[in-house]
């Protein structure tokens, strides 16, 4: 657990739903975490593109970068944030959670770069709670977790696409993000020849029918 000085929490007010209250009691979410710098409009736009089945809620990161948001600071090393602040960020998400009126069916997560570093954080904070994870273009943050264990059992599905040309995620951050995939989740790895850091046309239908292959399974 994060220290007192280390709290962090999201703004509810700047959450960006695809359904009213009313419409979201007794159906799934799809939490969307944005990368660094961005805001919680970026990821959102991609709703059109995904299944309806569930509710989309994208959250904005609880710390201001420039004119966007982080989920916690970069480090001196890419790909090592200090795994406090990545968890501080991580309480921040699942006090959201707590709070919200109406819990939701299940709760899968979607995140790009440090979006993608937390939906990992947040399944090894919480294994229970979520159904699976979305990791685009991020990493799994270095040291041991408490949930690791149970995620080993468990197996949850994750979604792994990452472009071959992405000048943002180190080399040794992809190595040790494949080596605890395969030791905790049921890995679908997508590569991108020539994608960048950034998520393209053919990742996005990839995505949809990950996800559609999610929503499907849980229904039987």
């Amino acid at each position: 657990m994060p220290d007192s000085e280390n709290i962090l929490s999201i703004d509810a007010d700047a959450v960006l739903w695809s359904a009213g209250a009313a419409d979201r009691v007794g159906r799934p979410l799809l939490l969307v975490m944005h990368g660094y710098g961005s805001h919680e409009g970026d990821l959102f736009s991609l709703s059109p593109h995904l299944p309806l089945e569930p509710v989309i809620a994208a959250l904005r990161a609880p710390l201001p970068v420039g004119a966007g948001a982080a989920w916690f600071p970069i480090s001196n090393q890419p790909g090592r944030p200090d795994s406090s602040a990545v968890d501080a960020a991580t309480v921040a998400v699942l006090a959201w959670l707590d709070a919200l009126p109406e819990q939701p069916t299940s709760i899968g997560l979607l995140g790009f770069s440090q979006g993608g570093a937390m939906a990992l954080q947040l399944l090894r904070h919480a294994p229970e709670r979520f159904a699976f994870a979305v990791q685009l273009s991020g990493f799994v943050a270095d040291g041991k977790s408490a949930g690791d264990a149970e995620l080993s059992a468990r197996r949850p599905p994750v979604f792994w696409g990452r472009g071959t040309v992405d000048p943002v995620i180190p080399a040794d951050a992809i190595e040790r993000t494949a080596v605890w995939l395969a030791g905790h989740s049921t890995t679908t790895e997508r590569i991108y020849e020539g994608m960048p850091h950034s998520i393209s046309q053919a990742e996005l239908g990839d995505i949809a029918a990950f996800l559609r292959e999610q929503y499907a399974a849980a229904r039987h």
